[in-house]
């Protein structure tokens, strides 16, 4: 097997108190400082389910055109069921991304004081085992995502829940995504995912079905990050950088068109969001680690999503 081409860590090595936790944290934090990017293996999500869940969403998606518009439904501003090709851009960037996906986000009870401040999941009647391998899969992301929260507040030297409590119960959104091969029509410009930030605190990606993602360094130059078999690629969004104050990088990505265009490619991101009304403000002590002075706004986190949605051409 090739090596990865940015750090490795295991998550079984953080485990409190125990003798790999403060150089597993010490190992994310620097991480999401340098590059912003970091591979996760050993994270507890179980690889069969990944496999099963690709299965099933490659049975969507290859559904005629017709039978997945009927899930696009306009008030949900793409943040559930299905997204169709060319509608979403990089902010920035007017040409469309060559992709289509499928939104999956958090089921409340009736009850929860957040039921009703974020949309009702949509699935799909088609394909049997959609919604419950599905489902499942965002269950197991959340809990991974919940400890490298925690693994975060302890490199900022926070206590260890304060992040994670802020993406509790918070509009974390499974994104499924379809490139299909590339249309001979497709606008010069266009690329499979053209170059950007994740909007989020944090996102897990399950290994892709095939390469093509990069990140951007900061000589300029492109360094491509390997879909490995039982490795999840975590990587810092933009709240995580407005929170900390520019001490954790959001790092520019992309994801280049194949060399074969009839290649087709699947991905699973799992984008964490903290609750709307959570503040994004710098907190106090990465002011003190960056220069003294906050650089990012206070801004609440259903104010930035609104905001970057708007940027993104889904809303």
């Amino acid at each position: 097997m090739p090596d990865q081409t940015i750090p490795v860590l295991a998550l079984t090595d953080f485990r409190p108190g125990g003798p790999g936790e403060a150089a597993f944290v010490e190992g994310l934090g620097n991480s999401l400082e340098d590059t912003g990017f970091f591979a996760l293996t050993e994270h507890g999500v179980d690889q069969h389910l990944i496999e099963q869940a690709y299965a099933a969403v490659t049975e969507f998606f290859m559904l005629p055109d017709e039978t997945k518009r009927a899930y696009e439904i306009p008030g949900l501003k793409g943040q559930r069921g299905f997204t169709s090709f060319g509608k979403e851009h990089a902010k920035d960037h007017p040409a469309p991304d060559l992709k289509e996906f499928w939104h999956v986000g958090r089921d409340l009870p009736d009850g929860h004081p957040s039921k009703g401040v974020f949309p009702e999941n949509v699935w799909p009647r088609e394909v049997a085992q959609f919604q419950a391998t599905v489902a499942k899969l965002y269950a197991q992301l959340d809990l991974c995502a919940m400890r490298l929260l925690e693994a975060v507040s302890l490199y900022l030297g926070e206590p260890r829940s304060l992040i994670a409590d802020m993406a509790r119960d918070g509009n974390t959104v499974l994104r499924i995504i379809h490139y299909p091969p590339v249309p001979e029509e497709a606008d010069a410009a266009s690329m499979r995912a053209a170059p950007h930030e994740d909007i989020n605190l944090i996102t897990l990606l399950c290994e892709a079905t095939a390469g093509g993602l990069e990140l951007l360094r900061r000589d300029g130059t492109w360094l491509p990050i390997r879909a490995l078999p039982g490795q999840i690629v975590v990587d810092a969004g933009d709240m995580l950088q407005n929170l900390t104050n520019g001490l954790m990088k959001s790092t520019t990505h992309r994801v280049v068109n194949p060399g074969n265009s009839r290649e087709r490619r699947l991905s699973m991101p799992f984008f964490v969001h903290p609750r709307s009304e959570v503040s994004l403000a710098p907190l106090p002590s990465c002011i003190a680690r960056t220069g003294g002075k906050a650089q990012f706004p206070s801004i609440t986190a259903g104010q930035y999503l609104e905001q970057r949605l708007r940027e993104i051409g889904l809303a």
